[in-house]
């Protein structure tokens, strides 16, 4: 009997990408998505990778608990991913109230459906911001929790505390793996998904894109004064497939019964730190195109420096970071092009 992982978020980004690793790996999932920060682009390309037609899609907002709960009726959950979030740091500093209410409610709904319908295995969509700015770098999972440097940073360590606290009350209905995620960047080889912003992109690697397209005049790198070798943030870039396949181990060790607690933390990223300047390089030596750049003032909510150590999630989970950082920026620039119809 195949198990059945339900995706929320599932149509975006990240979620687009473990759903056909899930696929690929014979689960059954089921996307759900109210679309506020996509389009279907993606979710008609996991169809087209997988051959998968059927593939359910329920259009729904997690932050609506009586959705919630229905989905968990119609559909027999094995698992489920939430993704289900906003995740632009500057955008909560902007707009707190808007983030605390999304990403708490829509978590909060999650659990409580899963709990009335018999309980279920979680894994939360966690992220390097819970470390703040770290006191020593690479980060380990029991690096502390600094006090978060954006609203954004802080709903997803209050999600962490809520799955935490949920579990251990739960008395064995719930269990959960918490996976903070580095820098996830790229798109899959097929050109078929990846990262699709609506309006301006808050992250670095569709801005580039975009402005090797043309469609952005330039791309801003804010702060180019931090003490780091070339003056601009460190970060752990790690592919988008590699980390969707972290999923698929996750998921798989929490319904093979290989959990060594009830609620597990693993950090995914590459342990290598690369500069936001040496990634615009190296992009542009991969694709042999020239980026129209220049130097902003630092931005509000960003650290210095971050990187990953993933020893325990390569030891625990039999995972580990495979592709490089050319061959993702060649992925990210070929789905821009297939966006571009070139």
């Amino acid at each position: 009997m195949k198990k059945t992982v339900l995706v929320s978020g599932g149509a975006g980004f990240i979620g687009s990408h473990v759903t056909v690793e899930l696929l690929e790996s014979g689960y059954e999932v089921v996307v759900a998505d109210n679309f506020s920060n996509c389009d279907t682009t993606c979710f008609e390309g996991v169809k087209k990778i997988t051959g998968r037609d059927d593939l359910p899609l329920v259009r729904m907002d997690f932050c609506d608990p009586a959705a919630v709960d229905r989905l968990f009726g119609e559909y027999d959950i094995d698992a489920v991913i939430h993704f289900a979030a906003f995740k632009a740091v500057g955008e909560s500093v902007e707009k707190p109230v808007m983030y605390y209410k999304n990403n708490l409610e829509s978590f909060l709904n999650v659990l409580e459906a899963a709990e009335n319908h018999g309980g279920c295995n979680v894994l939360f969509s966690s992220s390097a911001t819970v470390y703040g700015e770290p006191d020593q770098v690479p980060v380990t999972e029991q690096s502390p929790r600094k006090p978060a440097t954006s609203p954004y940073g802080n709903t997803k360590q209050m999600c962490e505390d809520i799955l935490r606290d949920a579990v251990k009350a739960s008395k064995g209905l719930l269990k959960g793996i918490l996976l903070r995620y580095f820098n996830p960047i790229g798109a899959h080889p097929s050109a078929l998904i990846g990262e699709l912003p609506r309006g301006v992109p808050n992250n670095l690697v569709p801005f580039i894109t975009q402005t090797a397209i043309g469609r952005r005049e330039c791309l801003s790198i804010f702060g180019n004064d931090y003490p780091t070798p070339d003056g601009t943030c460190l970060r752990d870039y790690i592919d988008i497939v590699d980390l969707a396949k972290a999923h698929v181990c996750a998921v798989s060790r929490m319904l093979d019964g290989k959990m060594k607690a009830d609620c597990e933390v693993f950090n995914i990223g590459t342990g290598r730190p690369v500069s936001v300047l040496e990634l615009v390089n190296a992009f542009e030596k991969v694709n042999k195109v020239k980026l129209n750049y220049r130097f902003a003032p630092r931005r509000a909510g960003d650290v210095t420096a971050i990187w990953a150590d993933p020893s325990l999630a390569n030891r625990e989970m039999g995972w580990k970071a495979e592709r490089s950082v050319e061959d993702t920026l060649a992925a990210a620039w070929a789905w821009e092009k297939h966006l571009a119809g070139k």
